[in-house]
């Protein structure tokens, strides 16, 4: 099975995907985690990552669509993967579909959470306390919601062309919103790669 997971910052997607991976025995790939481990690190790609993501930017396609093609490339994707914070422009979304034709695949799903934004920053602001991360002001939170209204929702409406979208509400306790995800993929089981069309899960 292979799918994208969408939402805005602070929806849960990470949680989320922890679960999907673990219920469909799939790699979870989060574009976040990497960067994070490189910033940790201090390698010259974390360095750039994070003069980036300090001012609440997003990090440049090029870099993130390597990224990603190197990861997909190992060897736990064969039996397919859960992408979670790519792709995030349409340029990623061109990226991606020439990464799975060069492999010869397709995605079976792509899962938007959606959630209230208000809520959200204030989850976000509150996680910020509680793991001391220094870049997650409020100023940068809402610039970081107003960039995925802006560059990333639109892919919602490319996926449901392609009839890959499953929008899921993102509100509630985990529990609750896995077992959406989960009634909006369970078409997928056996199915053939492209998905069977799109859901609306609340």
């Amino acid at each position: 099975m292979r799918l994208i997971m969408l939402g805005p910052p602070g929806a849960g997607k990470g949680t989320q995907a922890v679960h999907v991976s673990a219920a469909h025995g799939i790699p979870a790939i989060s574009t976040g985690d990497i960067f994070r481990a490189n910033i940790k690190e201090e390698t010259d790609l974390g360095l750039q990552v994070k003069q980036i993501t300090a001012s609440g930017g997003y990090v440049p396609d090029a870099i993130t669509n390597a990224i990603v093609r190197d990861r997909l490339a190992q060897d736990d994707t064969a039996p397919g993967f859960l992408l979670d914070g790519y792709p995030r422009t349409t340029g990623q979304v061109e990226a991606l579909d020439e990464m799975l034709g060069d492999a010869g695949h397709q995605l079976d799903a792509v899962v938007e959470l959606t959630v209230d934004t208000d809520e959200v920053v204030q989850r976000l602001l509150t996680r910020a306390q509680e793991q001391g991360r220094a870049d997650d002001t409020e100023d940068v939170i809402r610039e970081r919601m107003r960039l995925y209204a802006e560059e990333t929702a639109p892919l919602a409406a490319r996926y449901k062309e392609r009839g890959l979208l499953r929008r899921v509400d993102g509100m509630g306790e985990v529990a609750e919103v896995t077992a959406r995800i989960e009634a909006a993929l369970e078409d997928l089981a056996g199915a053939p790669a492209g998905g069977s069309g799109d859901a609306d899960v609340r």
